[in-house]
């Protein structure tokens, strides 16, 4: 990946965009980037219930077969719990399992006191459950138990008398976010990465980037609709909306998947094999489209750009499921970029893998374009290609 692409990668991962407050990536960065390369006939669609935006090629083109193509900018946080007399500030894990939260640095996002809707930032502290091993019962230090989430508390290093007093004189109160410190930076083997927030940062890089793609030659036949979600983390809740409210014909949704094939202590799960630096992966399954995913898979193979299965059951787990849970005709697909650690401060992946995801998306937006003699691809294309196991053939050995 090109130095200016990390960096362009960072700077999008690194905006603080927790679950209800993620106008930081989608104001601050995806769309100004996405206004400095659009062409003037493109549209940005906002919205009153959520912060979430969608780059639309063909605004109002309702004709147009449409495919809406959607990351997320939603970050998992912790949130304040509660204020102990002791000054002790005490948090949630929310989706973050609790035992990989000690001593991490953290920033608080706190409404100011005294001017609703204004926010200031507090750094320097860290997350914390036992203080020391020193204090720790014996089967927290022997490993037989864990760290529980009602043990975890916010160490803002204050001293002296009234120390509640401190904290809430720096406006800290229950229900204020905390966000990981950790900008992504490169690994140690090669092409490699690390940092928090992976998950879903790289979805709306690669929504970004594969939007700069296809705005250097606008298809005329296809709409496309480039969209930065909210709130997928606990519903899909933003991607619903952009599905009810443009109802798009095709929708892809860009998340992570696991590296299976590095996890540790899973082998008895008999998961498929996935795994970083092999190619984003395509989820089969659930309420995708196994139409639409045979021309992903074509635009993938005609490319040379690998790509690796992940079979999904009754839910994909990304805003692929987006059109299903708005009750919304549309043909899906999710693609994931594996990752390692998810939901960890130190998830770590492969840019090729990132950069395998944008030229996928723009390859198959240039095959739809193109479908029957450039006319298009149709509504009826979706409605006719349905897969028919009736007429299988016998296999011969």
């Amino acid at each position: 990946m090109p130095e200016n692409k990390f960096s362009l990668m960072r700077r999008v991962l690194a905006a603080p965009s927790p679950i209800g407050l993620e106008a930081a990536m989608t104001y601050g960065v995806i769309k100004p980037e996405m206004e400095s390369f659009m062409p003037a006939s493109w549209s940005i669609h906002q919205f009153k219930g959520n912060a979430g935006i969608v780059c639309d090629t063909h605004p109002g083109r309702d004709d147009l077969c449409s495919v809406m193509i959607i990351g997320h900018a939603d970050k998992i946080r912790m949130q304040v719990r509660s204020i102990g007399d002791d000054g002790k500030v005490w948090i949630n894990s929310d989706s973050f399992l609790p035992t990989t939260l000690i001593g991490h640095e953290v920033i608080v996002f706190s409404e100011h006191p005294e001017k609703p809707g204004q926010y200031r930032r507090i750094e320097g502290g860290t997350t914390e459950a036992i203080g020391a091993i020193h204090f720790a019962p014996a089967g927290l230090r022997n490993g037989e138990k864990g760290i529980k989430p009602e043990m975890l508390y916010l160490e803002l290093q204050l001293h002296g008398k009234d120390k509640k007093k401190q904290v809430q004189k720096a406006g800290i109160k229950p229900g204020d976010t905390l966000l990981m410190n950790r900008p992504i930076r490169p690994g140690f083997a090669d092409n490699t990465f690390y940092g928090a927030y992976l998950d879903n940062g790289l979805g709306s890089f690669v929504t970004l980037e594969a939007a700069r793609l296809i705005a250097k030659k606008t298809p005329e036949t296809l709409r496309v609709q480039f969209a930065i979600a909210t709130h997928e983390e606990i519903g899909r809740f933003g991607s619903r909306v952009f599905a009810g409210v443009l109802k798009p014909d095709i929708l892809i949704g860009v998340d992570v998947d696991h590296d299976y094939d590095a996890a540790p202590g899973v082998g008895d799960q008999r998961f498929t094999k996935v795994a970083i630096g092999e190619g984003p992966t395509l989820t089969t399954g659930a309420t995708t489209s196994e139409y639409l995913n045979s021309l992903i898979v074509q635009a993938a193979r005609k490319r040379d750009i690998p790509l690796q299965t992940s079979p999904s059951g009754r839910d994909t787990g990304t805003d692929a499921m987006a059109a299903a849970l708005a009750s919304v005709d549309a043909a899906s697909a999710s693609l994931g970029i594996p990752l390692r650690n998810m939901h960890t401060i130190s998830e770590s992946g492969h840019t090729g893998d990132v950069m395998a995801s944008i030229h996928l998306l723009a390859g198959l937006i240039e095959d739809l374009a193109k479908a029957n003699k450039g006319k298009g691809i149709q509504k009826a294309d979706l409605q006719d290609g349905h897969p028919r196991l009736d007429q299988s053939v016998p296999f011969k050995r």
